[in-house]
């Protein structure tokens, strides 16, 4: 069976959008709960790879907050990331049984 093309941390935030789309600051702050805590720069460097390699796609979203203008980046996931979610899940389950040389 093929090694997952993701990491735990996306398979994490793909999980949250199996749900629907969210907002980034909504992800940002689950993902803290979690305790994967990202400085804003870091975490919008880690969404826009997981843009890039087609699992989520992002769009932005205006409102009005006290007369000013703000943008916030939205999310949804991707059939790919759908996919690759599912192959971790397979892999994981594969070889949940297997033992780590020296565990």
């Amino acid at each position: 069976m093929q090694v997952p093309e993701i990491t735990c941390l996306q398979f994490l935030v793909l999980g949250l959008l199996m749900d629907g789309e969210l907002r980034g600051r909504s992800i940002r702050q689950r993902l803290s709960e979690l305790g994967h805590e990202k400085s804003g720069p870091a975490y919008y460097q880690f969404m826009a790879r997981l843009e890039e390699a087609g699992f989520v796609a992002g769009r932005y979203e205006k409102k009005v907050i006290d007369g000013q203008v703000i943008k916030e980046r939205v999310y949804k996931i991707t059939g790919n990331g759908v996919r690759a979610r599912e192959g971790f899940v397979n892999f994981a389950v594969a070889n949940a049984g297997v033992r780590l040389q020296g565990a």
